[in-house]
């Protein structure tokens, strides 16, 4: 089993969302972070007075999925959230050692 963990832009949530339902991913953590890379923000105005935005919005979300979805997880996500431009994101794996469902005691893949 592996955790996949993708940072992409607000706005490419549903259709993230609705990409990995299509496929069979049952559930997804989503959190709201701030972040940057080669974007590095930007500044903006504000009553007459310009700030930095350093940090930007994006959506953190994450899906624990069984090992023969890993690759197919992994294509939708990089296919539903691109845009072209920079600031699209990124995608990371890790490995799950254990997951358990605490309603009913489940463990492994039954409880994905």
């Amino acid at each position: 089993m592996k955790l996949i963990i993708a940072i992409i832009k607000p706005f490419k949530l549903d259709e993230v969302r609705v990409a990995l339902s299509g496929i069979g991913v049952q559930g997804l953590t989503v959190t709201e972070v701030k972040g940057f890379g080669r974007q590095k923000g930007h500044t903006e105005l504000y009553r007459g007075a310009e700030y930095a935005v350093d940090f930007l919005p994006k959506l953190r979300v994450e899906a624990a999925v069984p090992d023969h979805l890993v690759d197919q997880v992994i294509d939708v996500i990089e296919q539903s959230a691109r845009t072209g431009k920079i600031g699209d994101g990124k995608i990371f794996t890790a490995p799950l050692e254990q997951v358990i469902r605490i309603r009913t005691g489940e463990s492994g893949e039954a409880a994905l």
